[in-house]
C-alpha cells in the first residue's frame, strides 16, 4: 500500500496516505462522507454472533473517524455447494441486527462464491469537516484513553482448538459484539480530542505506533492500567497465540521500549490481532477522568486511562 502512486484532490480530507480508519471526503462546507469496508472469515462457530461481530467491526470503524455511519452493503463469500444456505441466512441476519442498532439503512450489497465462508460490510456515514478525528495529532501531555479490553485474537484461537472456558468466551463476544457508537458519541461530545483509532488487526501497540510515527511526540503506556480479559497469560503460555500476533510485533517491534523486567507473554498480549476491539484516544490529561467516569456510568465499564503522550522520545512508545 505504501508505494501506491496518491492521487490528491481538494477534498479528500483524508485517505489511504495515513492508515486513517476510513477516508474522508468532503461533498460541502458542512458536510462529508466517511467511507469504509471490513470481512473476514469467522472468529466464531456460530453464524448469527460472525454476522454480528463482522458488522460491529466494520460499523467501528466510521466511529472511530467521529461519524455517524447511515448506510452499509454486505460483503459475502459462501461455498454455496459445501454449505447449507441456511448458515449464511443466519450470518446476514446477525449483521442486519446490528445495523439496526446503529441506525443503519442496508441498501444492497455482491456475493460471490468461494471456497471459505467471509463475511463483512462497506459502510458510508457522514461528519462535519472539522469534526473529523484522526489517528495523529496527539498533543504533549495528554491521557491516552482505551475503552475495551485486549486478548479477542488470543481467546478466539483458543476457542478454535476447544481450549477456552465457556465464560471468557461470552466474555470476548460482548465485547466483540459491542458497538463504539456510546463511545464515540461520548467522545465526539467532549470535543477536545487530539487523536483516535480504534484498536483492529494491527494490536494495540501496532495502533498506538501508527499515532506517533513519524510525530514529534511519544507513548508511555502504563501496563497495569491497560484493560485485559481473563486468563490471557495462561493461554499466551500454552501456544494459543494467532499467527497476525507474530506479523504485528516484527513489523513495529523497533518502536517499543519496555521496561527491564517486562513479561513477554503480556507484550504478546500488547500486539494481538484484535477484532472490533475499543476506541483509542487522547485528550488533554484534566479532562480525562472525567470522561472515563461518563463512560462508565454509561455502561462502557473496561474504559481506563492507560498512559500519556511525551515529547522525550518522539515516534517511540516505552511500556512500563
Amino acid at each position: 500500500m505504501r508505494d501506491l502512486p496518491l492521487v490528491s484532490d481538494p477534498n479528500l480530507i483524508t485517505g489511504i496516505e495515513h492508515a486513517e480508519d476510513a477516508g474522508v471526503y468532503k461533498l460541502s462546507p458542512e458536510l462529508a462522507l466517511v467511507q469504509t469496508v471490513d470481512f473476514f472469515t469467522p472468529t466464531v462457530d456460530d453464524p448469527y454472533t460472525f454476522g454480528q461481530i463482522a458488522a460491529t467491526n466494520a460499523l467501528n470503524d466510521v466511529y472511530a473517524m467521529g461519524g455517524k455511519p447511515l448506510t452499509a452493503m454486505n460483503i459475502v463469500c459462501f461455498p454455496v455447494k459445501e454449505m447449507d444456505i441456511g448458515i449464511l441466512r443466519d450470518v446476514l441476519r446477525g449483521g442486519l441486527d446490528k445495523m439496526r442498532e446503529a441506525g443503519v439503512l442496508l441498501v444492497g450489497g455482491h456475493s460471490v462464491e468461494d471456497s471459505e465462508i467471509k463475511y463483512g460490510l462497506s459502510v458510508t456515514g457522514v461528519i462535519h469537516p472539522d469534526k473529523v478525528l484522526f489517528n495523529r495529532g496527539a498533543v504533549a501531555g495528554d491521557s491516552l484513553i482505551l475503552t475495551k479490553p485486549l486478548g479477542t485474537g488470543i481467546l478466539s484461537t483458543a476457542a478454535k482448538s476447544g481450549e477456552i472456558d465457556p465464560q471468557q468466551l461470552r466474555e470476548a463476544i460482548d465485547s466483540m459484539t459491542r458497538l463504539n457508537k456510546k463511545a464515540a458519541e461520548l467522545i465526539m461530545e467532549n470535543g477536545s480530542i487530539h487523536a483516535c483509532t480504534d484498536i483492529t488487526g494491527f494490536g494495540f501497540l501496532g495502533h498506538a505506533s501508527e499515532m506517533v510515527e513519524g510525530s514529534t511526540v511519544g507513548l508511555r503506556i502504563n501496563s497495569a492500567a491497560v484493560p485485559l480479559f481473563n486468563g490471557l497469560q495462561k493461554l499466551v503460555e500454552e501456544g494459543f497465540v494467532p499467527g497476525g500476533l507474530y506479523r504485528n510485533k516484527e513489523f513495529r517491534i523497533a518502536q517499543i521500549e519496555t521496561a527491564d523486567i517486562f513479561p513477554s507473554w503480556l507484550l504478546d498480549v500488547f500486539f494481538d490481532p484484535q477484532t472490533a476491539g475499543g476506541l483509542f484516544f487522547s485528550l488533554p490529561a484534566e479532562l480525562a477522568a472525567s470522561l472515563v467516569g461518563k463512560m462508565h456510568s454509561a455502561g462502557i465499564g473496561a474504559a481506563a486511562i492507560v498512559g500519556e503522550v511525551v515529547a522525550d522520545h518522539p515516534g517511540r512508545i516505552f511500556v512500563y
